[in-house]
């Protein structure tokens, strides 16, 4: 098994080193291992861990539910339903996310359309 240390794991994950910490000490990263120096090492699981927090967070996840969903994986297989509810939920908040977003797009497009049209004189905002 890899193991990889606080640098390189930061460097893998896109997390900074603080992140990590913090994410340890809040309860988001549990069972980190440990070397004969005390130092912390991350697995691979650990990494595959990490990209999942990175969905979570940006994806808009706040962080008192990546907390939940983590007590959640933890639990093992009894949880499955709660983590499977917890994620539809959030899912369904992206999707409101994005057609929000495509609003958005379809004005600046519009704009821009106005904008590429207009050879010269006064422009509205």
């Amino acid at each position: 098994m890899t193991s990889y240390s606080p640098g390189e794991t930061a460097e893998k994950s896109g997390f900074s080193i603080d992140t990590l910490r913090y994410y340890e000490k809040i309860g988001l990263l549990s069972g980190i291992a440990r070397n004969a120096s005390g130092r912390r090492v991350f697995s691979d699981d650990d990494l595959q861990w990490l990209e999942m927090l990175r969905c979570l967070r940006g994806t808009g996840m706040p962080i008192a539910e990546m907390l939940r969903y983590s007590e959640l994986a933890r639990g093992g297989p009894e949880t499955v339903q709660e983590r499977l509810e917890l994620l539809q939920e959030h899912d369904r908040r992206v999707e409101e996310q994005i057609a929000e977003l495509r609003e958005r797009q379809e004005q600046i497009q519009w704009k821009i359309r106005f904008y590429s049209g207009s050879l010269c004189g006064d422009l509205p905002a």
